[in-house]
């Protein structure tokens, strides 16, 4: 059997050195790096390209699921957390095994005995796109270059679909962000935001009226100067929101 490369994300150091005391049993595994937080885990697993990683959830500046939207290729992912609810989100990204701290020694060794049923475990999975927030979305991660950047969705003056990509627009520039259109009409907040086409989105709070071209034609006019243009059935959506 090869050696498989792993890598440690957890904010809380015991939890780390317990992960590496329990690997003592498996020579089959190595851990070729450890990080305290999101930031440095995405940027930790995206150089390093493990075979697996252990994975907390709730960790400062950005949590598990986001680290994973950061990621070029998906390793395989075993979940380490204090938090029962987040399972099913969890295996919707395809993750090998869910472990409920403090979970035991007998416990690890079974999720690690996952590891042989994979054909192979550097195979990378594609990134599910899940519509999996139970509240709205209230904060994107974007990776522009080598930068990881959160943006809060209150700044977001619009967003654009581009491609494969969505293009965030807010008063400080724009960032693209691979994600669909779909994900981000049921992820945000309906009420503040409304898709109007097919290609955009607004935020309600930053619009300044509403002008009518033609018959059935509106466009979408933003504090910022900016129009964009309404769908027929995005003006049946503005109406139900602004109340007309």
């Amino acid at each position: 059997m090869k050696t498989l490369k792993a890598v440690i994300v957890d904010d809380e150091l015991p939890a780390r050195e317990l992960i590496k005391v329990f690997l003592k049993d498996h020579e089959e595994i190595t851990v070729v790096g450890e990080a305290e937080n999101g930031f440095e885990g995405a940027k930790l697993i995206n150089d390093l390209s493990p075979d697996l990683v252990f994975l907390d959830i709730q960790m400062p500046k950005i949590d598990g699921f986001e680290l994973l939207e950061l990621l070029d290729n998906q390793p395989a992912i075993i979940f380490c957390t204090a938090y029962d609810q987040h399972a099913i989100k969890a295996f919707d990204k395809n993750a090998l095994d869910y472990l409920l701290k403090p979970f035991s020694k007998s416990r690890f060794k079974e999720a690690l005995t996952k590891i042989q049923e994979l054909s192979g475990a550097r195979e990378s999975k594609p990134l599910p796109s899940p519509i999996e927030y139970k509240n709205p979305l209230n904060r994107v991660v974007v990776k522009d270059r080598k930068e990881i950047i959160i943006i809060d969705v209150e700044k977001i003056l619009y967003l654009e679909a581009q491609d494969d990509y969505v293009e965030l627009h807010t008063n400080q520039g724009s960032l693209l962000k691979q994600q669909t259109m779909k994900y981000f009409e049921e992820a945000l907040d309906e009420t503040k935001f409304v898709r109007i086409h097919r290609k955009y989105i607004i935020h309600l709070n930053e619009m300044a009226k509403l002008d009518k071209l033609g018959k059935e034609t509106h466009v979408a006019v933003l504090k910022s100067g900016i129009s964009i243009p309404v769908s027929a059935n995005g003006y049946q959506k503005l109406k139900i929101q602004l109340g007309i």
